[in-house]
């Protein structure tokens, strides 16, 4: 359904919950952020063209598009999902590269790196053991633990002077994770190395692979980079947007890969499914129709190549 989408109805936690239909729910476009355009124009390319081009690397590539398909299994999505967000990313984001094989390229030549999760001097070690983050200890698990560790930041770090330190106003993952140039992600799924913290145990546990340490940066890159490693980091994400959006608001947006593409781009999925319940406890409250979750610019495209991309993907030929 086109436009604006209202639902009526009540809902409670005993439902279950309610499915988010395919399709957008704008009738045009999100605005588009100023510096995606301004990359865009940077690399004297077009929108159009950046997408044919990473359309065009899942069409050749045979094997991508079965490790997609055995990864989407592996983690119970839909293997489209995994597709808008790559489309998505380097739509959006970074052009992608020609070949697959370049991306194993890069990923080989971070384990050959030397660099540090850092700020100022200060090593990311050391920071997260300051007394602020002492109630994050009680997490075991790894998102748990990390999205803790930057709610912390965010609550009491970010543009704020501590112990006499100044610190940026800028996200956690750009400050301490990025040591090559802020706003960095990396990888066919353009993971930033603070997701891939976040969703090491998940992937550890299906998947198999080692665990993920902050100590280790080299790996980490590595790790996200790497196509057979980082189409689980991917998976794990969305998976996670998925779930956030079933048990805090109520909703199952497994359908619709735009909004998860969405959320892949924009991230806190707790934290944004938690202000639609909250809006939609009070429309509920005043008799109102409850609001679905809508799709941005990013997710918008998704939708809109939702029919060419499924077929992309469930094809073995080319």
């Amino acid at each position: 359904m086109i436009g604006l989408t209202l639902v009526t109805g009540l809902a409670c936690a005993a439902e279950a919950a309610q499915i988010v239909p395919p399709g957008n729910r704008n009738a045009e476009q999100p605005p588009i952020p100023g510096v995606s355009a301004k990359r865009t124009r940077a690399a004297q390319t077009t929108y159009e063209a950046k997408y044919a081009r990473v359309y065009q690397l899942l069409r050749k590539d045979n094997r991508l598009r079965a490790k997609i398909r055995e990864v989407a299994a592996a983690y119970g999505i839909a293997p489209v999902h995994i597709v808008g967000a790559i489309v998505g990313e380097h739509t959006y984001n970074v052009d992608a590269y020609d070949r697959l094989q370049t991306y194993y390229v890069k990923a080989a030549s971070y384990l050959t790196s030397s660099f540090s999760f850092s700020h100022s001097g200060e090593a990311l070690d050391e920071f997260i053991k300051r007394p602020q983050f002492k109630s994050c200890e009680k997490f075991t698990d790894s998102y748990d633990l990390w999205t803790c560790r930057e709610n912390i930041w965010e609550g009491q770090f970010r543009g704020k002077t501590v112990d006499g330190k100044r610190f940026p106003n800028d996200r956690f993952g750009a400050v301490f994770f990025q040591p090559f140039y802020a706003g960095q992600t990396f990888g066919i799924g353009q993971l930033n190395p603070l997701t891939a913290l976040k969703m090491t145990d998940t992937v550890a546990k299906v998947s198999g692979f080692r665990p993920l340490d902050h100590c280790k940066p080299t790996e980490v890159y590595q790790a996200i980079m790497d196509p057979d490693i980082s189409l689980a980091y991917v998976a794990a994400t969305l998976k996670k947007s998925i779930e956030a959006y079933k048990r805090i608001a109520n909703f199952d947006i497994s359908k619709n890969p735009g909004i998860t593409s969405t959320l892949y781009n924009i991230g806190n999925p707790e934290a944004r499914a938690a202000k639609l319940a909250a809006e939609n406890r009070a429309r509920r409250a005043k008799g109102q129709p409850i609001r679905l979750p809508e799709e941005n610019y990013y997710g918008w495209l998704v939708n809109q190549k939702r029919e060419e991309l499924e077929a992309l993907v469930a094809s073995s030929e080319f």
